[in-house]
């Protein structure tokens, strides 16, 4: 069904194909390839992606401990209320 809406959304083309989104694959120019080219200079600064892959985890460990803490305190919240709210009844 939704194909045929498409289709009728679509003007109507007599004769051509529909080009696709991607391009055909072009090699990369001179320059191009000169800036995707290793430079020797730079080596020195690609040590920070091992300390930037153990900050991000650690962000992500951290992240999973103060949600289940925050889990955590609604949970005893709740039976906490839930015990006061049994014993005002039993009174």
């Amino acid at each position: 069904m939704a194909y045929s809406l498409i289709k009728r959304s679509a003007p109507h083309q007599q004769g051509l194909t529909l080009q696709p989104r991607r391009q055909i694959h072009v090699q990369p120019g001179l320059r191009e390839q000169a800036l995707l080219a290793k430079d020797p200079a730079l080596e020195r600064f690609k040590s920070y992606r091992k300390s930037a892959s153990s900050i991000r985890r650690i962000g992500d460990y951290l992240t999973i401990a103060v949600v289940a803490g925050c889990c955590y305190e609604i949970y005893v919240r709740a039976v906490t209320r839930e015990e006061a709210r049994k014993a005002f009844k039993s009174k």
